[in-house]
């Protein structure tokens, strides 16, 4: 039976954790120089050290790797089920991506392997589309037939057909559910049954390719996908499609290189935590946020190095996210050099008095800093602390704690 494991952010992979075939597949995906941010190669060549990359990696021989956040509560730590539920509303939030359809549902079987999570939500959608009705379409067809039907090729009728008389050389419209739509949706469903070691989640597969059965496989995935229809009449395969972009293309989210691993599907928690971060903060103050704001360019007189800040809110509150663990205990706070120059630069872009910087609770950095540091006279930087697992905890995100220019609290 394949082997599921669990690790953390940073964590190590032993050679003794998997098999050897395994050990070997990942250290060779590991060697390669664009692959070199999920993982590294540690100790000798004995182990390898996992980045800040989550999501899962399926190697050749079927072992399912997770890669979870981490999540830290009141003391340390939160456990694998409640930091799996975390990872999945974080998800939620992605922009152009179908995890926004994440439901209670998922939530409850957070316990059990995050790729077949996917799975199943793949498969949850998919009922969802038989159910309003899948697509047929007129597709142009030529054949050599015993029977007339459509409008002859003459050319082509008289070079096949010369000693031939009882064939006809034809091209006809044909209603089928051979579209491109659907045979990506076959080929999807094929891949997933290959990989898959849910025997649930098996059984749905197979009973979906059932009614596929007269649809073709894509041979041309890119080809096929850029046939789609966009229209009206095919909304309900909007969501369907991004699920077969992500597990056909294996590039939507990591664009891992080689073919040492069989699967692999990765996020990357600066974008994660970005994305969560921003979509609270959308919900309390709506129009009155900019998320990744392009106003403003390092060097205005050239127009050179643009400035992009994660969260803008009335043109002059100026907030940036890190998924980085800080330490409340030691003389710098662990806090990078280059974040602190970067929040300088939109603080004098923005004309604010106020920046703000939000990492992630962690067991050394429990709530949000009561200082703030002052570059000069009229800027300031605030270190704030967010709790995932507790987002109604944080209290700026009611603007009690957030001050424009003129130091009054935004409410």
């Amino acid at each position: 039976m394949a082997k599921s494991l669990i690790f953390k952010e940073y964590d190590l992979i032993k050679k003794d954790d998997i098999s050897n075939k395994a050990f070997d597949d990942l250290k060779s995906f590991a060697s390669r120089e664009e692959n070199y941010k999920y993982l590294d190669i540690a100790h000798g060549g004995n182990a390898l050290r996992l980045k800040n990359y989550v999501g899962t990696i399926t190697t050749k021989d079927g072992t399912t790797i997770e890669i979870l956040p981490k999540i830290y509560g009141n003391k340390d730590e939160v456990g694998l089920v409640e930091t799996k539920q975390v990872l999945l509303k974080m998800l939620k939030t992605l922009k152009n991506s179908p995890f926004k359809n994440i439901n209670k549902a998922s939530f409850q079987t957070a316990n059990f392997n995050l790729f077949e999570i996917f799975i199943t939500m793949f498969l949850e959608e998919l009922t969802r589309l038989v159910k309003i009705g899948i697509k047929s379409n007129y597709v142009s067809k030529e054949e050599n037939l015993y029977f007339l039907k459509g409008k002859i090729k003459l050319n082509s009728h008289f070079n096949q057909n010369l000693l031939h008389k009882e064939r006809f050389f034809v091209e006809f419209d044909e209603y089928t559910k051979n579209r491109a739509e659907n045979r990506l949706i076959k080929t999807t469903l094929q891949k997933l049954y290959k990989i898959s070691n849910s025997t649930k989640n098996r059984q749905r597969l197979r009973e979906s390719l059932f009614i596929f059965d007269d649809v073709k496989t894509s041979k041309n995935i890119n080809s096929d996908f850029k046939k789609c229809k966009t229209d009206r009449f095919m909304k309900h395969y909007q969501e369907i499609l991004k699920w077969c972009e992500i597990f056909l293309n294996d590039q939507t989210f990591s664009p891992y290189k080689g073919k040492d691993i069989a699967y692999a599907l990765l996020f990357d928690m600066n974008l994660l935590f970005e994305s969560y971060v921003a979509y609270f903060f959308k919900k309390r103050f709506k129009d009155r946020i900019k998320i990744q704001d392009k106003k403003h360019k390092l060097i205005e007189s050239h127009r050179l190095f643009q400035l992009r800040p994660d969260i803008v809110i009335d043109d002059d509150i100026v907030l940036d996210t890190k998924w980085k663990l800080i330490n409340q205990e030691s003389k710098n706070y662990d806090l990078s050099q280059s974040d602190l120059y970067q929040m300088y630069a939109y603080g004098k872009k923005y004309g604010s008095n106020n920046v703000y910087l939000i990492y992630p609770k962690s067991k050394d950095f429990q709530s949000s800093l009561d200082v703030a540091f002052g570059y000069d006279e009229s800027l300031r930087v605030h270190i704030l602390c967010f709790d995932c697992m507790d987002v109604s905890s944080n209290d700026f995100l009611s603007g009690f704690a957030l001050y424009d220019r003129h130091k009054k609290a935004i409410i």
